[in-house]
């Protein structure tokens, strides 16, 4: 992975430039996120396949509750240090998220075909990847969609806890649609934003490189997971 002392190469204090060093991190955040997902598939096929499991949570729903509740809080608590907080305890709390969001995921196992699942997952990987480089080769500045992009976010939160209650077909279509609608877009804000932060980090040396890389990956970790299991709702063949 990333290196500090990557920055200086070849003789004397040659650096890298700008470009170069967007370029080092850049596939540093996307071989963490490809870590991230691996580490959740691996967990959620694991976690499938273990019937006393499903049993122990056919009675207890809070194995699932727990997680969710866990993950939130590792979100939250890793933006809120981001700067004070040393790279091995980001990368630890980068591989118990995936391996919780994993546990969690494992359901679709059970609700979807596999040929299903599989066909989204491409499908997903497919879109994301184009979104990443509309954000990272755009000359449109996105700062300004953050705002949007975080109002739609609660309101489909708002949306989804309300249609806990309702099981609503209907409003879990267009939930799914504006769900897959909004990560669209956010994968490509997150992109260029991430984009951004290495260029400003690289001027100004303000945070290590290999955090910065990790957070970019849980972002776009984040983007690819929620774009995926949106897709799967509209995709998805059930069993």
């Amino acid at each position: 992975m990333y290196n500090p002392d990557d920055y200086t190469r070849g003789m004397g204090e040659q650096t890298l430039t700008l470009e170069g060093a967007v370029s080092q991190v850049l596939r540093n955040v996307y071989g963490w996120m490809a870590v991230g997902l691996a580490i959740t598939a691996v967990v959620a096929m694991a976690v499938a396949s273990m019937p006393a499991f499903w049993m122990f949570a056919a009675e207890h729903q809070f194995v699932f509750w727990v997680p969710m509740i866990a993950e939130i809080g590792i979100v939250i608590y890793a933006s809120a240090r981001l700067q004070s907080m040393s790279f091995t305890t980001m990368a630890v709390l980068m591989a118990v998220y995936s391996a919780l969001n994993g546990l969690t995921m494992s359901v679709i196992f059970l609700a979807y075909t596999m040929q299903s699942i599989a066909a989204t997952f491409f499908t997903c990987a497919a879109t994301f990847g184009a979104m990443c480089f509309v954000g990272h080769t755009t000359k449109t500045n996105m700062n300004s969609w953050g705002k949007y992009f975080l109002m739609a976010l609660i309101g489909l939160i708002i949306a989804s806890v309300v249609n806990y209650f309702m099981q609503s077909e209907g409003l879990a279509l267009f939930i799914s649609y504006a769900g897959v609608l909004l990560f669209v877009g956010l994968t490509a804000y997150d992109a260029q934003k991430i984009k951004e932060m290495v260029a400003q980090n690289y001027q100004y040396g303000s945070m290590d490189m290999r955090k910065l890389a990790l957070w970019g990956s849980l972002s776009l970790y984040l983007d690819f997971i929620n774009l995926f299991l949106h897709l799967l709702r509209i995709m998805g063949e059930r069993k």
